[in-house]
């Protein structure tokens, strides 16, 4: 298999904890100059925006120097720039580091922190906060947590073996399990294991099943109940065995016991106002276990986190 040329180093350090972007020009193309080709790629930043950054000598090549605005096209060529970083409303939770060590770093996410810059979270992401507080700027995602999902994630430290990492969640050699909290169903049989063909079209927040060959597996177990209105809440283990977007949730709902808090099943439901951290979705990445490609050592850890609804279901119902 033809292995892929690693990109250039970048020729800008990092702001907040936040790489800068790289924009590699397209093989082919009609522009005459570089500036030309951004114009039209940033058109979405708004007019004159990357007139100012050429002007302000923020648009940067490779060998460390100002672009200038005349600069000729050249196909391959990458250029480098930091985006305007968007005003945020900081995640008043910290990031846990359960384990560290010349390899990796295992972290505990909150709720409500996305793991990795996307959209509007850049700064206030897991990523850029544990590049700053561990001073590693190379550290790099194995995998990816949703946002609004706490727990376990792993970290790389050395770029160079980033890609062993990524393998074993690709290979499925990472054994994850997760706990929810959700309502009781005295009806519904556990443990069981669900198998369902999951759908999620670009574009529309909602993933859905559909007839077809499964592709999603998740193993569903009852942990215990409590008695309360409506036959009270319930904590779960879910043990998936694929990783297709949403799928523990979309299959929570489909056994009728959607997990609380979830703003999308069973119906999607306006977003909580900005730095309002009352109600966040009760699903926890509980635990990473795995043989590290690196070392050999056999890992397993545990985050260490109680889901709001079952550490109070009464606050929790309440929002408080």
């Amino acid at each position: 298999m033809r292995r892929r040329t690693p990109p250039p180093p970048a020729p800008l350090p990092q702001r907040h904890g936040v790489d800068p972007v790289r924009v590699r020009l397209p093989a082919t193309g009609s522009w005459a100059t570089v500036r030309d080709h951004l114009v039209e790629r940033l058109s979405g930043a708004g007019a004159g925006v990357v007139d100012g950054m050429f002007v302000a000598g923020l648009i940067i090549g490779q060998d460390g120097r100002a672009v200038p605005p005349d600069a000729p096209y050249v196909p391959g060529m990458c250029v480098w720039f930091h985006r305007e970083l968007p005003q945020e409303v900081p995640v008043p939770f910290p990031v846990e580091v359960v384990h560290r060590d010349e390899h990796i770093v295992v972290a505990d996410k909150p709720h409500f922190l996305a793991t990795t810059p996307r959209g509007s979270h850049v700064a206030e992401t897991a990523l850029a906060r544990l590049r700053r507080e561990l001073g590693i700027p190379e550290l790099s995602p194995a995998h990816r947590l949703d946002r609004l999902t706490a727990g376990l994630v792993l970290f790389t430290v050395r770029p160079e073996e980033r890609g062993a990492y990524q393998t074993l969640f690709r290979d499925r050699r990472v054994r994850k399990e997760y706990e929810a909290v959700a309502p009781y169903d005295p009806g519904l049989v556990l443990p069981r294991t669900v198998r369902s063909r999951i759908v999620k079209e670009r574009g529309v927040l909602t993933a859905r099943e559909v007839e077809g060959e499964p592709n999603a597996v998740s193993r569903i177990e009852l942990i215990e109940h409590r008695p309360g209105p409506d036959a009270g809440p319930a904590r779960y283990r879910l043990v998936p065995g694929t990783g297709q977007t949403h799928q523990l949730r979309v299959h929570m709902n489909a056994l009728g016991v959607p997990i609380l808090g979830d703003p999308l099943y069973p119906e999607v439901t306006a977003p909580a106002p900005a730095g309002d951290f009352r109600r966040p979705l009760q699903l926890l990445a509980r635990s990473l276990a795995f043989t590290d490609p690196v070392t050999g050592v056999a890992h397993r850890f545990r985050s260490s986190r109680v889901l709001a609804a079952w550490a109070s279901y009464d606050r929790w119902a309440a929002g408080q």
